[in-house]
């Protein structure tokens, strides 16, 4: 009886010592540290995220993921909480992106600022009124973002493939082709420009000495003309001074011009009335003879008697 009372008694203290030991490890391993709850929503993908995942702020552990779940009043989104450190500067302008560790493929809740928002805080969603925790958004991270590159690369590689395809079909390959040997006989036809250049650039420096003795040439006749017109501006000069010689020539102008008007014009106008008399005597001598040439050897005949005159005769 004492050996089975001694082994019930080894028993019960082992099964306390246990549980003490459990109770004591749950004390030691109790988090006392008071923690802010976050709710993030999101439609993106969260392979590799899983509970108590992470939260790291700018790299700096600040809390972990404690829930994740489907969104009932939003087909598609999922919600992820979060309790990080009180003391997180978790502000408006706060985003959140899923960071992978190596090559593990572990994920992890990576909190970074957004310094191009302000940071006043902004009209809080309908999700946080119902919930009482404030949200943060979630943006693609490296891996999303690599990853819907790479599909839009394909994209553009998929359509690229069909273009040269349609580009390189029978008709248009025989069109290339007969581009390249057009090319290739282009390039034939500009190798024998340079034969027929060389005669021209043979005679270009002859050319070239020409042009520099017609321009010395011109630039002696520039200087030629340029003192010719200084000539001709100090001529205009002495003309036009106050005892050139335009001046002197207008006062002798004036002074023939007071001679004739005062003494030689009265002359010349009793000169002009004889003139204009002897022409009339000569005209009316000049009539008479041709109409009686005859007059030049026996005279003038008498005029026929007027009335009152002897031999006068009335006519009938």
């Amino acid at each position: 009886m004492e050996s089975r009372s001694h082994a019930l008694m080894a028993g019960f203290f082992t099964i306390a010592l246990i549980a003490l030991a459990t109770v004591f490890a749950l004390w030691l391993g109790r988090d006392r540290i008071q923690r802010t709850p976050y709710l993030i929503a999101t439609k993106l993908s969260v392979a590799g995220l899983n509970l108590q995942a992470a939260v790291r702020y700018k790299g700096i552990k600040v809390g972990n993921v404690t829930d994740i779940d489907f969104d009932d009043n939003n087909p598609g989104q999922i919600l992820l909480r979060i309790d990080v450190l009180p003391d997180t500067p978790v502000t408006p302008a706060t985003f959140a992106t899923l960071g992978y560790q190596g090559v593990t493929g572990i994920a992890y809740v990576q909190l970074d600022e957004d310094t191009s928002l302000s940071t006043t805080p902004a009209p809080t969603p309908a999700i946080e009124k119902i919930s009482g925790i404030q949200r943060i958004p979630l943006r693609p991270g490296m891996m999303q973002n690599l990853e819907l590159r790479g599909m839009a690369i394909l994209n553009q590689t998929e359509e690229l493939s069909k273009r040269l395809n349609s580009l390189l079909d029978p008709d248009n390959r025989k069109s290339l082709v007969t581009a390249v040997d057009n090319i290739g006989r282009a390039a034939a036809a500009w190798q024998t420009v340079p034969g027929k250049l060389e005669p021209t650039l043979d005679k270009l420096p002859a050319l070239i000495e020409q042009a520099q003795g017609s321009a010395a040439a011109f630039k002696v006749f520039s200087a030629d003309a340029s003192r010719m017109s200084n000539n001709f501006n100090l001529l205009a000069s002495k003309l036009q001074a106050s005892d050139g010689t335009i001046v002197k020539l207008n006062l002798a102008a004036d002074y023939i011009s007071e001679g004739v008007t005062q003494e030689t014009l009265p002359a010349i106008n009793s000169l002009s009335r004889e003139a204009r008399s002897s022409m009339r005597s000569l005209t009316r001598a000049v009539e008479n003879l041709n109409d009686r040439p005859q007059s030049i050897l026996f005279g003038n005949n008498a005029g026929l008697p007027g009335p009152g005159e002897a031999g006068f005769v009335a006519p009938k």
